[in-house]
């Protein structure tokens, strides 16, 4: 599904008076904290991804968390069902001994969580009208995640793409990797079709360990091969979360006059309509592939967000720290 075209709560501020003596002063940074942090547009504005992040993590709150994941390097935990791929040093041969069946050891792991940001960089993510792009809410959330997870001494990486794979790059807590994400981020145009599937089937291998998968899209791609993939992710045991990233247009399709669209993934493709006649149709068919969408990740068991681009920044990230509270 290509993305559309049309034509042509109160969060806390952050404090940031510690400037003293001869300490120089970002002019970006003192505009950008001016700033309503409630206002994506207005965020956006300032264009500079790493102080925005900064902004909204900081004027929200820090929330801490313990790894919902075992690791190899502190405490015994319990024992779970050995899996092909786990390391056979942790089988309990004591168990195998009694129950004839394999059992690893679970430990409580050294480090904290491995984080993969899944950013959707296709063309109809470029969409945005009354609002900023789907895209640009999509690469802010992602250097705002970025900026906590690393805050929070967590291994976060990057991914990029459209139809294929533009660049990965490996989770880290690395002191240079925040700036290596934000060039990224900043350096990533929309564009060419997407293949939410294929670029996960490519992924998958990849993913050495366990890790938290947050993807970051309007998932306007094939349903089915969708789902496989969400499938695979699960199998390995990777835990999913999925923000799916809407403009309000495309919920309430809010045009009256006729109107050219045209597909942002295929610029040939163009359709002038009616929209007093179309819209019944397209909401009743954006509905259905919205409870499709949600059907799929309670099946799979992937946490679904539901995120529009007129929605703050900080709200959404506060949403993504009720999810990770729950999960302790």
């Amino acid at each position: 599904m290509g993305g559309m075209s049309s034509p042509g709560g109160p969060v806390r501020s952050a404090s940031f008076s510690r400037r003293q003596g001869a300490e120089m002063i970002n002019p970006d940074e003192v505009e950008a904290e001016a700033a309503p942090l409630n206002d994506p547009s207005a965020l956006a504005r300032f264009g500079r991804l790493d102080v925005v992040a900064r902004l909204i993590v900081e004027g929200y709150m820090m929330g801490q968390h313990k790894s919902p994941f075992k690791g190899s390097s502190v405490e015994f935990v319990e024992h779970r069902q050995y899996y092909p791929g786990d390391e056979i040093r942790h089988i309990d041969w004591r168990a195998y001994g009694k129950t004839g069946k394999y059992y690893v050891k679970e430990y409580e792991e050294e480090t904290n969580l491995r984080c993969y940001l899944l950013l959707d960089a296709s063309g109809s993510m470029g969409y945005g009208q009354s609002t900023i792009s789907k895209f640009a809410y999509a690469r802010q959330m992602a250097a705002a995640l970025a900026y906590l997870l690393i805050q929070q001494r967590d291994a976060v990486g990057l991914c990029l793409f459209d139809n294929k794979l533009r660049e990965l790059i490996e989770p880290s807590m690395n002191a240079m990797q925040f700036p290596r994400l934000i060039q990224a981020l900043e350096n990533t145009k929309p564009g060419r079709e997407t293949s939410l599937a294929g670029v996960f089937q490519e992924i998958i291998p990849r993913l050495k360990r366990r890790s938290l998968i947050i993807l970051l899209s309007d998932l306007y791609d094939e349903i089915e091969p969708l789902q496989a993939a969400l499938k695979r992710f699960r199998h390995y045991h990777h835990e999913v979360i999925l923000m799916q990233i809407a403009a309000p247009e495309e919920e309430e399709f809010p045009f009256s006059r006729p109107t050219q669209f045209h597909n942002l993934e295929n610029e040939r493709e163009r359709l002038l309509v009616d929209p007093h006649r179309l819209r019944k149709h397209y909401l009743e068919q954006y509905q259905a592939f919205m409870q499709r969408v949600e059907q799929i990740c309670s099946k799979t068991n992937v946490d679904y967000v539901k995120v529009r681009t007129s929605d703050s920044f900080a709200e959404t990230l506060g949403r993504y720290l009720a999810y990770r509270a729950r999960r302790q």
